[in-house]
């Protein structure tokens, strides 16, 4: 089963530190969420994860091997990453995007494997994407283009996933059907998940465990409840812990309610 353990690391952007001395091991079927304001460095730390960005000082190992020292095809097989960007506009259909993410599994580069077409055209069935896979991606909106990009990402069937502000784009049930749909195959795969998000409830919701990134580079790891249940500790989004509990406790209050009404208008 794979892991990720970051040791001592420490990372900054040009003068800025954005992590000092982080250290944490992310394992299979285990959920983090990457929390902190704007600028904090979250992007740069789920990079520097995936082998993407050089950090200062510290290691990270990928099943007790350094990731500066695997190839690109190695880290690929075991790592996927959901950019915050989402797609580059590509000269392909939805189908043919999704199918780029057996990429790391291939056996011939001159023809599809059937296997690889079932997982792609599962992913498709999962995200409600089959009416449109004969599209171009140039022709979807942002929030199609990114349940794309989640099904590109479910294609390649990492162990390790390193979800990049996953909501970008989507409205409020998508959000939620998305990751419970993603959750579900990750739960299936025995998969761990890093996700940044902006959103504490979606963290609070589907991580159970937190990394927390402060202005200074200070850096707070632990369980969902040990943040929880603070009363005046300040985070990174600028708010109160006693705050969180509520906050999730209404969207989940109002998620049902959504949910009942999409169901009394079908």
């Amino acid at each position: 089963m794979s892991r990720i353990d970051v040791q001592s690391l420490n990372l900054s952007a040009a003068d800025k530190v954005l992590c000092r001395d982080l250290s944490f091991s992310l394992n299979f079927k285990e959920s983090w969420g990457l929390l902190g304001k704007n600028g904090a460095g979250k992007t740069s730390l789920i990079h520097s994860i995936a082998g993407l960005r050089e950090f200062n000082s510290g290691t990270i190992k990928l099943n007790d091997a350094n990731i500066k020292e695997l190839r690109r095809s190695e880290l690929a097989r075991e790592i996927g990453i959901l950019f915050q960007d989402g797609l580059e506009t590509l000269p392909s259909t939805v189908l043919e995007t999704v199918m780029l993410g057996r990429h790391p599994h291939v056996q011939s580069l001159f023809k599809d494997d059937s296997n690889d077409i079932a997982i792609a055209q599962k992913a498709l069935a999962d995200f409600s994407l089959q009416d449109i896979q004969d599209r171009q991606i140039n022709s979807l909106s942002g929030g199609e283009k990114q349940r794309v990009a989640i099904a590109m990402l479910t294609t390649q069937s990492p162990n390790m996933y390193l979800l990049d502000e996953p909501s970008n784009h989507l409205d409020i049930a998508y959000q939620m059907d998305i990751l419970n749909t993603l959750l579900r195959r990750l739960t299936e795969q025995n998969a761990g998940m890093l996700m940044a998000t902006h959103d504490i409830n979606l963290a609070a919701r589907f991580c159970k465990k937190f990394i927390l990134l402060f202005e200074n580079g200070e850096t707070l790891c632990g369980a969902v409840k040990r943040f929880l249940t603070k009363k005046i500790y300040p985070e990174p989004m600028g708010v109160k812990f006693i705050k969180w509990k509520l906050m999730a406790a209404r969207f989940s209050f109002l998620h049902k309610k959504y949910n009942e009404e999409i169901k009394r208008n079908r």
